[in-house]
């Protein structure tokens, strides 16, 4: 079970530490980017150009907005915020880019205070003004991932290209009669994939599965039921890190205990460890809140089918 510390960062309510960049770039003089988890973003140097203020205005603004939202420039970027349904403490997340810090700064956050120096504020930008306009005629989310090239289906053809080369370097890896854990998880990892989450060398989730399943084989004496299991060599493709220590050696079980691996991932593991494994990657931001919350979704939709 999921504690409530778990909750609040799969809800997205927790704040995290650090938030890791994909990719950052300067468009018409401005910064912006993609998180690793698909969320569009500008620097506090890219939204302060947009608006037409200096940074540190928009730096002191972020760093005392306890203070800040209660006086009137604060009141009414804050009254936008609530609007759009932004109740979190901070304005901007904390990210690196380049050994850099960067304050990253989200749709809802970027939208409110562009709408503050375009339409409430007393000495109205002409630069937040423009900006303003121009997000009305594409959302933000566009506005980025096309200024940065950045493309969500090409990541989805990504996650299908990581995820097919492993199985083609796994098909023939196992002795005859034997089977390793990452070829039976297909009926996990389409779902991840079709639910939007990056298979990449970030998410392994047959680590965390082989281990259990380990634990699982061992603690019900499995070998007397379904014979022996025995070792193989298991390699990654060449572009990812864990390649570096290929082959590495792996449990393979006898095909007369597929069956049982199948049901035990599915009633087991998927209930009751793949929780807690998205959780830890929402964590090091290899997936999003979102992405989490569907692909939990998804799994436990099909475990209602089934009953």
């Amino acid at each position: 079970m999921l504690s409530k510390k778990d909750l609040e960062i799969l809800s997205g309510t927790q704040q995290l530490s650090l938030y890791k960049i994909e990719k950052q770039i300067e468009h018409d003089g401005v910064e912006m980017g993609v998180l690793e988890n698909g969320m569009p973003y500008l620097s506090e140097n890219g939204l302060a150009r947009m608006c037409g203020i200096d940074r540190r205005a928009l730096n002191r603004l972020a760093e005392n907005w306890i203070e800040e939202k209660e006086k009137p420039r604060g009141k009414i970027i804050n009254s936008i915020l609530l609007e759009s349904g932004y109740t979190d403490n901070d304005l901007y997340l904390p990210s690196k880019f380049d050994n850099s810090d960067i304050h990253a700064y989200t749709e809802p956050v970027c939208l409110a205070i562009l709408e503050y120096y375009a339409i409430h504020s007393d000495d109205k930008r002409p630069e937040a003004i423009r900006a303003f306009r121009a997000l009305a005629r594409q959302s933000f989310r566009s506005f980025i991932y096309a200024a940065t090239k950045y493309s969500p289906e090409q990541r989805k053809l990504d996650s299908w290209k990581n995820y097919h080369d492993r199985v083609s370097m796994l098909k023939d890896a196992t002795p005859k009669g034997f089977f390793g854990v990452f070829n039976e998880m297909a009926m996990m990892i389409v779902p991840m994939i079709d639910n939007g989450v990056y298979v990449s060398s970030k998410l392994v989730p047959d680590i965390s599965v082989g281990l259990e399943w380990s634990k699982h084989w061992k603690k019900n004496n499995l070998d007397e039921t379904y014979g022996q299991r025995t070792r193989y060599h298991h390699s990654y493709p060449d572009y990812y890190p864990q390649a570096r220590s290929n082959p590495q050696e792996s449990f393979a079980y006898p095909n007369a205990a597929i069956g049982a691996f199948r049901e035990w991932l599915i009633d087991n593991y998927v209930a009751d460890k793949f929780p807690k494994y998205v959780v830890s990657k929402v964590k090091d931001m290899s997936v999003s809140s979102k992405d989490a919350r569907l692909a939990i979704a998804a799994f436990t939709q099909k475990k209602e089918l089934r009953q």
